[in-house]
């Protein structure tokens, strides 16, 4: 648009340019917004959502931009209320076929002026449709028709019905209505009352699009009835400004027209639309500021329904988290504070440090352990292993028993919002349980963190390897001690009061400080309880992400509402701007 100078001394061409880039700025923070979950009022801002953009696309920006371009007269309503037939009577020759049987599926008809072609290209109005010269089934095509008979200025749109039981037909209709300047809506004496086309016509008057009504195809005789009532039903509505005209009943000639006299007040009104410049953009300029308050009012409310949503994920997102924390918290637990220590760990431990006359040295004379553990300990290589064997065992269950606990507790939290329900029905794996793979995981990371703790003996014993205790104990019998003195890391078990598990821990020690000292065995056992814990964690943490992968597929951005919300208010100002530049 060529920029000049406006009343007041503003810049239209600056205002213009602020106003596209904050629409096009609000188009994008529509699209950003996801209302995935099926919360309450979320379908129903879906749809509003979906109507923005598409109005936003259609119209709008496109408008805003060409704002010199011939004013688009849709004309709309009813099934059968004779709006092909209309159109072309206002024309004076057939330039789009009524349909004989309904529904009536084939592309609009777009009839304009030779001399306007070139506002009606693939970049403007209606972007989406592919513009044919042919008539076409295809609602996805728009018919150019050029006809001189159509003043310059002035383009007629014949729309498909808005109640039609064809789901197509009526979308088409809403799209492309909402990109009228002018909505000519047609409707008979036995169709004007029908709930439908009040439904847009109310939002017609929501938005402040320009209205005229048809009244077709009505019998001389119910002529003042039904326009009265017509009338009343406008005003009680937001539309006692739309001009009304009548159509009577008349004879439709071969080539499907009305006679030249029973439309002439419409074609007379539309041609004075066309030849007043001023009249013409008036009409464009309040659907048009009408389109743009509306867009902007109605972003609040998908604003709102994206807080919800984000509001959800988070929740679902925090009770996921927290029932693997548990979880996680609860197996950490049980492999430091004597749990695991019970069982067949025991039992192995204690076949191998020979417990019975260990345990009644540790009773009497536990600082003198140190050097009797040598000739006290009476395990073999075998049985080393055996312990080995069951710590293995004990820490797989231990494993899948709270990642199976924790997958329950996801679900039974999920399972008590509607939102979590869905998500739970929709997901291809089952939640409520733990992973398939999973034993096979905690075996790896079991035997792993044993290999671990056998390293760091290895290692730690280097220089030690020919001394009779390391010889004594050997490689598998002091990293299954070094396993005990973990299994019994934070409960502070010292000496023999704290009982069998907390004995057969001090055994452990003991046996581990005989050969490296005090200060070595602090080291490995954080060591390797350090290496446990990142196993477990490294575990639960792919366990967890099968719930917070479904979270995140969702791409609930929780910053889209009031990124939606400044886009709104920025179209506001620039509108503002707009206006105040204009008096």
């Amino acid at each position: 648009m060529t920029t000049h100078e406006a009343p007041g001394g503003s810049d239209v061409g600056t205002e213009t340019t602020r106003m596209v880039t904050a629409l096009v700025r609000l188009r994008q923070a529509l699209t950003d917004v996801a209302l995935p979950l099926d919360l309450p009022g979320a379908a129903e801002q879906r749809v509003s959502q979906t109507e923005l953009v598409a109005q936003l696309e259609d119209y709008v920006i496109p408008r805003i931009t060409t704002i010199e371009a011939p004013l688009l007269a849709v004309v709309g309503g009813s099934t059968g209320a004779g709006k092909s037939t209309l159109v072309n009577s206002l024309v004076g020759s057939r330039v789009t076929t009524p349909g004989l049987l309904r529904p009536t599926t084939r592309s609009p008809v777009l009839v304009h002026n030779p001399a306007d072609g070139q506002w009606f290209g693939q970049d403007r109005l209606l972007p989406d449709l592919e513009r044919v010269s042919h008539s076409t089934n295809d609602p996805h095509a728009l018919q150019l028709v050029a006809s001189e008979s159509v003043p310059a200025g002035l383009a007629i749109l014949d729309a498909p019905d808005v109640d039609s039981v064809e789901e197509q037909n009526r979308l088409l209709a809403a799209q492309l209505l909402a990109a009228a300047d002018l909505w000519i809506f047609v409707t008979s004496a036995a169709r004007y009352a029908d709930q439908v086309p009040w439904g847009f016509l109310r939002s017609a008057a929501e938005r402040s699009t320009a209205v005229a009504i048809v009244l077709d195809r009505t019998p001389a005789d119910a002529v003042q009835t039904v326009a009265t009532h017509l009338a009343r039903m406008l005003a009680s509505r937001g539309l006692k400004d739309s001009p009304l005209f009548i159509v009577h009943e008349g004879k439709v000639s071969d080539e499907g027209l009305l006679p030249a006299e029973h439309v002439a007040e419409v074609r007379g009104w539309l041609e004075m639309l066309a030849a007043d410049t001023g009249a013409r953009q008036a009409v464009v300029r309040q659907t048009l500021e009408g389109a743009v308050r509306t867009v902007s009012r109605r972003a609040h409310p998908v604003a709102d329904a994206s807080v919800a949503q984000a509001e959800a994920v988070a929740r679902l997102r925090r009770d996921a988290e927290t029932a693997y924390d548990r979880g996680l918290q609860a197996i950490l637990a049980a492999t430091a504070d004597g749990t695991m220590l019970r069982g067949e760990v025991l039992a192995r431990w204690q076949e191998f440090v020979g417990t019975g006359e260990l345990l009644r040295s540790l009773e009497s004379k536990v600082s003198k352990l140190r050097d009797r553990l040598v000739s006290a300990v009476k395990g073999k290589p075998q049985q080393a292993e055996q312990v080995q064997v069951a710590v293995e065992s004990g820490l797989e269950l231990l494993i899948l028993e709270h990642a199976e606990a924790a997958a329950e507790h996801a679900e039974a939290s999920w399972l008590q919002l509607e939102a979590g329900r869905g998500l739970l029905q929709s997901s291809p794996t089952d939640l409520g349980r733990a992973s398939r793979d999973l034993r096979r995981k905690a075996e790896r990371a079991v035997r792993d963190w044993q290999q671990d703790v056998l390293d760091m003996v290895r290692t730690e014993g280097a220089d030690k390897k020919s001394t009779a205790r390391f010889l004594a104990f050997g490689v598998n019998g002091l990293s299954v001690a070094l396993m005990v003195v973990v299994f019994a890391n934070t409960a502070g078990l010292t000496g023999a009061e704290v009982g069998i598990a907390g004995g057969s821990a001090v055994v452990g020690q003991k046996l581990l400080e005989a050969v490296f000292g005090d200060q070595a065995v602090r080291t490995l056992s954080e060591r390797a309880r350090k290496s446990l814990e990142v196993r477990v964690r490294t575990l639960f943490a792919d366990e967890q992400v099968r719930y917070l992968d479904v979270i995140d597929n969702l791409r609930v951005d929780p910053e889209a509402a009031e990124k939606l919300r400044q886009a709104a208010r920025r179209v506001d100002d620039a509108r503002y701007a707009t206006r105040i530049g204009q008096q």
